[in-house]
């Protein structure tokens, strides 16, 4: 497994503490020159579909569910680990003072096809649904929003930009 990057929010004074450790699995689906990414509305940014790996499961189980629920994916088949990233942020419940957060990200591929979603409510709440979009239109519109350091920005925007940053040097076929 490879360390891609190791993130530490400006906002944070120390790593010590109470930390709320997490695990996050996340999907990189490509076709031709797109991505299938979340739009989230709350926070105007694309990111990675995936999320937590709940206790015992298996990452891989934990990613084809995450993409199911999120996206619609079917036949989530799990071609290989890309890397990681160790990130550390400040945690909004007052029983932590930090959270440590592992996100594995794979590269898979999935049905032609998407089906329903079935997020979560916060996530309904939060005005999230899948996209395919091109990975530069995403690097685009995130840097936008982070240069303009809008108000509703999250926390997580700086970890998906980077990604997909990555993800269109490494991953994407440019053109001859």
């Amino acid at each position: 497994m490879k360390l891609l990057k190791e993130m530490i929010h400006p906002e944070l004074s120390s790593r010590e503490g109470r930390v709320l450790r997490r695990h996050a699995a996340r999907g990189i689906v490509l076709r031709e020159d797109k991505i299938l990414l979340l739009f989230t509305e709350r926070y105007n940014d694309f990111s990675l579909p995936g999320g937590g790996i709940d206790e015992g499961e298996e990452i891989t189980v934990a990613l084809a569910r995450e993409l199911e629920e999120e996206t619609g994916a079917r036949d989530v088949q799990v071609k290989n680990h890309y890397g990681f990233i160790e990130e550390y942020r400040p945690h909004w419940k007052p029983q932590y003072d930090l959270m440590h957060m592992t996100s594995h990200f794979f590269v898979c591929d999935v049905a032609p096809e998407l089906a329903e979603v079935r997020m979560e409510s916060y996530e309904v709440a939060n005005g999230m649904r899948p996209a395919w979009v091109s990975v530069s239109e995403a690097v685009s519109h995130n840097q936008k929003v982070m240069a303009r350091q809008e108000k509703t920005m999250g926390q997580s925007i700086q970890r998906e930009t980077f990604m997909l940053e990555k993800i269109s040097r490494e991953l994407v076929l440019q053109p001859a």
